[in-house]
C-alpha cells in the first residue's frame, strides 16, 4: 500500500482492509470467540452480589487485535475459558483472579469450553487513531500499522494489510494440530 496523506482515505484503507478480512473470515467459516465485559454488580441494600460477563457479540482473534464480526475493532485484553469455577483456594492471587473471571463467565451464561475475551479496549476508527501512537494500530506516515507486541515499539510495527493477512490465514487455515 502507498502512503496515503489525507486521514480521511486512510481511515477508508482502514475499514476496506478490515471489511475484507470479514468477508475472507466469514466464508471460511473460521473459528470466532466470544466478547464480553466483566460486570461487577453494585450492592444493594448493602449486600454484595457476584460479578458476571455481559456478553458484546462474537469476535475473530488476530493475535492483538479482536475483529468484531459485524463491526468494532478492539486491543485485545484478557482472555478466559468458561469453565465451572471451583471454590477459592487461595494458592496465589492470580489464581483466583482467574478463578473470579471464569465464575463471572459461568455466570454471564456463556456455554461451557468458550472462550471469552473480557478486557477489550475499542480502537475507534476516526482522527483520534492518528494522535494514538500507543495502541496496537496506529498511523505512522500515512500508512496503518500494528505494534505485534507492546515491548514492539513503534518500529516493530507492520503494516495493517500484512498482519491482516497473516493473521487471516492463520485462522483460515489453522496449523496442524491447532
Amino acid at each position: 500500500m502507498d502512503d496515503v496523506d489525507d486521514m480521511g482515505e486512510v481511515l477508508a484503507v482502514v475499514r476496506d482492509l478490515l471489511a475484507d478480512a470479514r468477508r475472507t473470515l466469514e466464508s471460511a467459516d473460521a473459528r470466532d470467540e466470544a466478547l464480553g465485559e466483566y460486570v461487577q454488580p453494585k450492592p444493594i441494600l448493602g449486600i454484595r452480589r457476584d460479578a458476571t460477563m455481559r456478553d458484546l457479540g462474537r469476535v475473530w482473534r488476530l493475535g492483538v487485535l479482536l475483529l468484531g464480526r459485524r463491526e468494532g475493532l478492539w486491543a485485545t485484553g484478557a482472555i478466559t475459558r468458561v469453565t465451572e469455577p471451583g471454590r477459592p483456594q487461595w494458592q496465589s492471587n492470580s489464581a483466583e483472579i482467574r478463578r473470579a473471571y471464569r465464575a463471572a463467565a459461568n455466570k454471564g451464561h456463556f456455554p461451557s469450553g468458550e472462550t471469552v475475551n473480557h478486557g477489550a479496549v475499542p480502537i475507534p476508527l476516526d482522527e483520534t487513531l492518528a494522535a494514538d501512537t500507543h495502541g496496537p494500530l496506529f498511523i505512522r506516515d500515512g500508512v496503518p500499522v500494528v505494534r505485534w507486541s507492546p515491548t514492539a515499539g513503534n518500529d516493530g510495527a507492520i503494516p495493517l494489510q500484512d498482519y491482516l493477512a497473516d493473521r487471516v490465514e492463520l485462522l483460515v487455515h489453522p496449523p496442524q494440530g491447532a
